[in-house]
């Protein structure tokens, strides 16, 4: 449930922004990431309309939009057009160059894990997919699933399987057990390939994880080995609004 936010104290917080000789748009834009900062406006909060804050701060339309618009492309605030402007959620954290079960990182952040099976079956293999470009002929288990952190989707897994390494796997209720818990047991890695990079979510994808077309994500293509046998490889896509990916090394 969005909270709305008031506009009566943002004319005095707005002249606290910041000299008066830094450009309009980014002295709201302080304004509002101090709000949030200081926990004033949290994620859900609806902001005042554009027409509201011009009124409140006597600043252009121009200057206000340039300002929501670029909190939006840094992750700060969602807008939704015909409906307004959004505190967005803090991004989620996932693991760079860990192979993790998703489920125990939302659960070790208090959340709630939960899985849609949008599907689950044997096919043959298509090499004209990227996936399996250099995966032998014959016949591949297939998953796509949805993970949400409490109710929302933050990641899509597109996995491809080798029955060989896991003839299990179809047979699996991955609404209780993701498939990483799963092929950990039966198929123990011992070498992971991760290529990360900033996509356009796929139509489909986009409707999946209730993102707009627009929206910048994060995609992990992973490939996993058990012993000397290649046993998956996955497309995992995230949310850019959402999510973060994270990692340590050392020499």
């Amino acid at each position: 449930m969005s909270r709305p936010v008031g506009v009566s104290d943002l004319a005095a917080l707005f002249a606290a922004a910041g000299p008066e000789s830094a450009p309009a748009y980014e002295r709201i834009k302080t304004l509002i990431r101090r709000q949030i900062d200081a926990g004033l406006w949290v994620a859900g909060d609806q902001l005042p309309s554009e027409n509201q804050l011009v009124s409140a701060l006597g600043i252009s339309r121009m200057t206000i939009n340039r300002a929501l618009r670029e909190l939006a492309t840094a992750g700060v605030l969602v807008r939704m057009m015909g409906v307004g402007t959004f505190v967005a959620p803090a991004k989620v954290a996932s693991p760079l160059f860990e192979v993790r079960n998703i489920a125990d990182e939302i659960q070790q952040r208090g959340h709630r894990h939960r899985t849609e099976v949008v599907l689950l079956r044997s096919e043959p293999v298509d090499t004209e997919n990227p996936l399996l470009s250099d995966w032998p002929a014959g016949s591949v288990f297939h998953s796509l699933l949805v993970h949400f952190d409490d109710d929302v989707p933050i990641q899509l897994e597109d996995r491809f399987v080798n029955p060989e390494a896991a003839p299990g796997y179809l047979e699996q209720d991955f609404a209780e057990v993701t498939p990483n818990r799963y092929l950990s047991e039966v198929a123990p890695l011992v070498r992971g390939e991760h290529v990360v990079e900033a996509v356009q979510g796929r139509r489909e994808d986009c409707a999946l994880l209730r993102i707009r077309r627009t929206e910048p994500c994060l995609q992990i293509r992973r490939r996993t080995w058990s012993a000397l046998t290649l046993v998956s490889v996955a497309r995992l896509v995230h949310p850019g609004s959402r999510s973060r990916l994270e990692g340590a090394f050392g020499i």
